[in-house]
This record gives C-alpha cells, sequence and structure tokens, in this order.
C-alpha cells in the first residue's frame, strides 16, 4: 500500500505543476497581448503627457518673462509723498480734474461749461497713468517738443487745450486758469520721475503691427456689437451716470465723442489702444482682442459720423502725415481710403523710400 500512496501523492504533485505551469503560461501570453494591444495608446499617453508638460514649461517660460518685462514699465511719482501742502493740494485737483474732466469743464460743469461732456480719463485711463492706457509717463520728460501736426514746437499748454479742444470737442483754457495749472501740476509731478529726454517703457498706446490687409468696418461691426455695445451701446452714445454730468461709458461717436481733429481719430491709435484695454477689465498681461479684431472694430468705430474740426492748418509738411491720416492732400499715390483703412504696409514703404532720398 506504501508504494500505492506514494505514487498517488507523485501523481497529485505532478498535476498541481502542470496546472501552475499552465496558468503561467497563459498569464505571460495574456500579458504579453496587453502589452501588444495597448502599446499605441500608452505610447500615445505619454506623448500628451510629454505635449502637456511642454507646454506648460514654455507657459511658465512666458509668464516669467512677461512679469520681468512689466516690472520695467513706468510707475507714476506717488503723490502721498509730496511734502508741500500747497503743491500736493494743487496735484490732486489736478488728478481729480483729468479724472472728473465733465464735473469741472463739461456741459454742466461747475467751472466752466466747455467741453462736449467726456473726462480726459476716458482716453488715459487711470487718471493718465495705466501702461499702455494712453498715460503721461513720458510727457513731462518729452516736452516742449517739435510736433509735425502743428509744424511748431509746443509746451504743456498747448498740448493740453489740443486735448480740450479735439479729444473733448471744446475750448481751451487760459495759461493762466486754475484748472489749466492744476492740471499741468499733476501730470508733470507724476512724470518727474523719469530723466529729461528719456522715453517711458508702456507709454502712451501700443504700436500695434499692421495688418496684411485693409482693416474692415463690416466685420468691426459685428465685433462690436459681441463685444462693445453692452457699454458704449449700439449706437455709439455711451450710457451717462444717474447725475448727467459724466459719462459711466463715453460716447465712441455721434456729436458728444471726439471730433475728427482727435488722436484717437487715427485708426492705429484706437486699435493700439483698445488692443489693452478693451473690453473693460483687458490688461496687457490679460488682452481680450486678437490684433485683428482690434483694427477690426477700430475701422468700424472710425467709420461713423462725428463731430468735424478744421484741420487746414494741420501738418504743413504733408509728407510729414502719418500712414494713417485720413484726410488728404498726401506726398503720395494713395487714396484717402487707403491712408484710412490700409492697407498701410505700401504706403510706409513708399515713405521709407522717399526719406532716404
Amino acid at each position: 500500500m506504501i508504494p500505492e500512496k506514494q505514487n498517488i501523492v507523485l501523481f497529485k504533485s505532478l498535476v498541481k505543476k502542470l496546472i501552475y505551469l499552465f496558468t503561467t503560461i497563459i498569464f505571460m501570453i495574456m500579458v504579453v497581448f496587453i502589452v501588444l494591444f495597448f502599446n499605441t495608446s500608452v505610447s500615445a499617453w505619454f506623448k500628451e503627457s510629454d505635449t502637456e508638460m511642454d507646454s506648460l514649461y514654455v507657459d511658465a517660460e512666458k509668464k516669467v518673462i512677461l512679469q520681468n518685462e512689466m516690472a520695467k514699465f513706468w510707475k507714476p511719482a506717488d503723490i502721498n509723498l509730496i511734502k508741500d501742502a500747497t503743491l500736493k493740494q494743487e496735484v490732486e485737483y489736478g488728478k481729480d480734474l483729468i479724472a472728473h474732466t465733465a464735473k469741472y469743464l463739461g456741459p454742466n460743469g461747475s467751472v466752466k461749461q466747455i467741453t462736449n461732456g467726456m473726462n480726459c480719463n476716458n482716453c488715459h485711463l487711470d487718471a493718465g497713468t495705466k501702461p499702455w492706457g494712453n498715460n503721461y509717463g513720458s510727457v513731462k520728460s518729452m516736452y516742449p517738443k517739435m510736433r509735425a501736426r502743428s509744424g511748431q514746437v509746443e509746451n504743456l499748454y498747448k498740448r493740453v487745450n489740443d486735448c480740450l479742444e479735439r479729444s473733448l470737442n471744446g475750448l481751451p483754457l487760459n495759461e493762466d486758469d486754475k484748472e489749466m495749472k492744476a492740471m499741468i501740476a499733476y501730470i508733470e509731478y507724476i512724470g518727474s520721475n523719469l530723466p529729461k529726454g528719456k522715453e517711458a517703457n508702456a507709454s502712451g498706446i501700443y504700436d500695434l503691427e499692421y495688418l496684411d490687409r485693409a482693416a474692415d468696418p463690416v466685420k468691426g461691426k459685428e465685433l462690436y456689437d459681441v463685444k462693445c455695445a453692452s457699454c458704449h451701446q449700439v449706437n455709439g452714445e455711451g450710457i451717462l451716470a444717474a447725475d448727467k454730468i459724466e459719462y459711466t461709458y463715453p460716447p465712441l461717436w455721434g456729436n458728444n465723442s471726439y471730433n475728427s481733429g482727435a488722436g484717437l481719430f487715427r485708426i492705429s491709435r484706437f486699435a493700439g489702444y483698445i488692443k489693452y484695454n478693451m473690453p473693460l477689465g483687458a490688461t496687457y498681461e490679460s488682452p481680450q482682442l486678437s490684433d485683428e479684431e482690434s483694427w477690426d472694430i477700430a475701422a468700424y468705430v472710425e467709420n461713423q459720423p462725428r463731430p468735424s474740426k478744421d484741420l487746414s492748418k494741420d501738418w504743413p509738411d504733408i509728407s510729414k502725415k502719418p500712414v494713417d491720416h485720413p484726410f488728404g492732400p498726401y506726398s503720395d499715390k494713395f487714396t484717402e481710403t487707403q491712408h484710412k483703412f490700409g492697407q498701410f504696409k505700401p504706403i510706409k514703404e513708399e515713405k521709407k523710400k522717399k526719406e532716404k532720398k
């Protein structure tokens, strides 16, 4: 009996080994099958992961570059550091005049009634201190200066009055008016941290690259209705505040808007202005419009009716006119329409050729 039991034990052991071996083989075949079957998916997953990591790395690198660039942007001198009480009061009044011009000089102004009701702040954002918001960073350092538009050396009195007469479609102030002195005191003080003759970083309006086509008012209207009309209204008239003194959102065309002699009536100026400032909340680091959208919206807005101004004394040397000055005569062969909407690159190229001769 003993040998028989031993045979049974050996047989059971052999069966177990065979089962184990068979199970192992089946398992290995399944592993190979799974690896072969899912190899493409696994590779794709790793590739996607690598792409996402690369994208995150590039985004982080761009963010660092942007932050370093913005760290160099001009910042206004701090009004709170003014120790002279009289000067501080004058500068603060000047700031309020810039921010709330209509309150003092608008149709219902408390001092004079000489402007259209818009505020300087509507074009010079954050009272002239926002980067690429048409700020005053370079004004004190660069004025007096020669300006081709007038053909003369202009001081700050002339420059401020230009804004009052063109952008605010109004009348000039006298040089010795309290309001004129206060606005100049403010503009000069916030730019007093810049050496004479030096341009501030991110001052004025950003220069957008010219398109390879003309800006399109038809496309611009479609974009305007979606992105701009909720504030500035479909008819461009803006929204008056409840006090009927200032605009909550200024008019972009019509009787109460800037006139045809204003700087923002040039399409490049308006496109560069809205690129990093509009719609409301847009900034240099977080724009809401593409370059093309900015150009097209500008084309639509500038194609709407607005007050006119006698420009007969502007640009005594017509060869100095900017490529997008919308009114002739010109020193080149291009039409008034092309000068208004583009394409601007051919005009710029011909202008450069003439300047080299």
